[in-house]
């Protein structure tokens, strides 16, 4: 036998409690032992001294946009400043001045509470790029804020109709304030210059890269699609793929155009069969079923709160029920997994009913349920019934100011009670799986596990604001486990991505996917401030702290 490549001693095992040492060989875990495997080593072998630190498996993001992020991170990206207006103009015009020769000016992450009223508005981008079109999709991706120039470009006034599945937010008098809600954001990015091959190569890259300093070695994409101005990401991912510049497992979930209806699965098999490229399949579809609560777009079962001036008082529902349910049954019969974003209780109910439709053979799919935000008490033990996944994005379950004064009113109190409901997800019998959404927000796992853990904000985060986000919990009765929150964002990923046999778990035989971070964390509740040290991918590096 020839000497192993890697061994671990002086290790915090996850899920091996008595192990400290762990050896790897030709990409895969080849033993674990409570005793150091140091004797094994040979001369090519490196040996790494954990010093105590904990060995995880990789995590596995279950619902993250990569491409969008290294695109963010590419232009105008004010995602990682406080919540302050002046610290907002002052970029979008530092950025503006350094890109004389743009057209437009693009850009991402903004945050609804940090504008007077919740919301920005043209005048306030107008006082900074008067003279070109500007545009500025929110943190959250449902909102996109644009300045006069590019209103007038799309040729929205006050006689523009809202289009399907959008809403143009106007003032008093009609006319559009500068914000576009869901579909309605398209009048303006549809516009912006396309993006070049390079670059989108150039920015999944990036993401990628980012991804694994945070110990993702996996990961699902939740859109493989045109959406927002964004290219399709297939064909980066297939170049990357091909070049041997995909060092992550990703499956992709191609994105269901909601109007199109049945006829585009066709399309969607043939993406599925060119995808099949070393580290990359496309096996998933996404469907989006609703919006987001804080600008009243999650379909709700009763109204919103606090009286909302919208023609929709209970949100949206992106596609009529019965025609989800045959939507559903039709991508099972296919063979595809159904990945669907619900936001809302009723948007919950609705997704669940669909898959309910599927039958038993549902299950083989490992369909999912995303984000979760409000679940109504009778549904939810379906999630169990059904064997469908709630994958949830557990960063957001905390007291922050945009949750406090954008959505809570909202939502009043009865249903804040079920304002992301793991725990009792949890103690129904629910399988987990965990994703961030970056770049909706940061895609930290371990920020994810310790807000999933305590339902507050980490001290680190920048949009953790607001007097409670860090010392009040957001119902403290859905929190879960560390080791919980661990094996969601491990184990529970892997499962829905479909590679629990080769990995999200350290194993003898299994692919070593590993995290090797700076710290014990396991049966600590304190661990916001832990660090990956190590990030491998079948036993290579792909990523090292400095």
């Amino acid at each position: 036998m020839t000497d192993p490549d890697l061994v671990f001693i002086d290790a915090q095992v996850h899920d091996h409690p008595q192990a400290t040492s762990v050896a790897v060989r030709d990409g895969r875990i080849e033993q674990i032992s409570s005793t150091s495997l140091a004797h094994l080593a040979g001369p090519r072998t490196e040996v790494i001294d954990a010093a105590g630190a904990t060995l995880l498996p990789g995590f596995v993001d279950a619902h993250v946009h990569p491409m969008a992020a290294g695109v963010q991170l590419m232009t105008c990206n004010l995602a990682d400043l406080p919540h302050d207006l002046g610290r907002y103009l002052d970029r979008i015009d530092s950025y503006a001045k350094d890109h004389p020769e743009a057209e437009w000016i693009a850009g991402n992450g903004w945050y609804g509470d940090t504008f007077p009223g919740g919301l920005p508005t043209r005048q306030q981008l107008d006082s900074v790029i008067p003279d070109r079109p500007a545009v500025l999709v929110s943190h959250d991706g449902h909102g996109v804020w644009a300045n006069s120039r590019a209103l007038e470009r799309a040729g929205i006034d006050e006689r523009t109709p809202d289009p399907p599945l959008g809403r143009i937010n106007r003032d008093r008098d009609g006319r559009a304030t500068g914000v576009l809600v869901e579909r309605a954001g398209d009048l303006v990015t549809g516009l912006l210059p396309p993006i070049t091959d390079q670059e989108l190569d150039s920015a999944l890259l990036t993401a990628q890269a980012y991804l694994h300093r945070f110990g993702v070695t996996s990961w699902q994409d939740a859109l493989v699609g045109p959406l927002w101005g964004m290219a399709d990401p297939l064909d980066v991912y297939l170049r990357l793929a091909d070049r041997g510049e995909l060092t992550a497992r990703v499956v992709g979930a191609l994105w269901w155009e909601a109007a199109a209806g049945l006829e585009q699965i066709d399309g969607l098999l043939d993406k599925r069969e060119r995808s099949r490229r070393n580290r990359f399949r496309a096996t998933s579809v996404k469907i989006m079923q609703d919006g987001v609560c804080e600008n009243c777009t999650g379909a709700m079962l009763n109204p919103y709160s606090g009286n909302p001036a919208h023609d929709t008082p209970t949100g949206i529902s992106f596609i009529d029920p019965d025609e989800l349910a045959g939507i559903s049954r039709a991508l099972s019969d296919h063979g595809f997994q159904i990945h669907m974003h619900a936001v809302g209780d009723r948007a919950v109910r609705e997704c669940l009913d669909a898959l309910e439709s599927v039958g038993p053979a549902g299950a083989e799919r490992r369909h999912q349920i995303a984000h979760l935000d409000v679940v109504d008490r009778a549904d939810i033990p379906r999630f169990a019934e059904l064997d469908v996944i709630a994958n949830i994005q557990a960063l957001w379950a905390r007291r922050d100011r945009e949750i406090v004064e954008r959505k809570l009113p909202l939502l009043g109190t009865e249903r804040e009670r079920q304002h992301f409901p793991f725990g009792d997800l949890y103690r129904s019998g629910a399988r987990f799986a965990m994703g961030s959404d970056w770049p909706v927000t940061d895609p930290n796992p371990l920020w994810a596990i310790y807000t999933a853990v305590t339902r507050t904000a980490p001290p680190g985060d920048p949009h953790g604001t607001g007097d409670d986000a860090q010392r009040v919990p957001l119902e403290p009765r859905q929190a879960l486990t560390v080791e919980t929150a661990i094996e969601a964002y491990t184990t529970g990923s892997a499962y829905a991505n479909g590679i629990e046999d080769e990995a999200g778990s350290i194993a003898v035989g299994k692919l070593a996917d590993l995290v090797l971070l700076d710290q014990p964390i396991l049966g600590h509740h304190d661990i916001s401030e832990a660090r990956p040290a190590l990030t491998l991918v079948d036993g290579q590096a792909v990523y090292r702290a400095p």
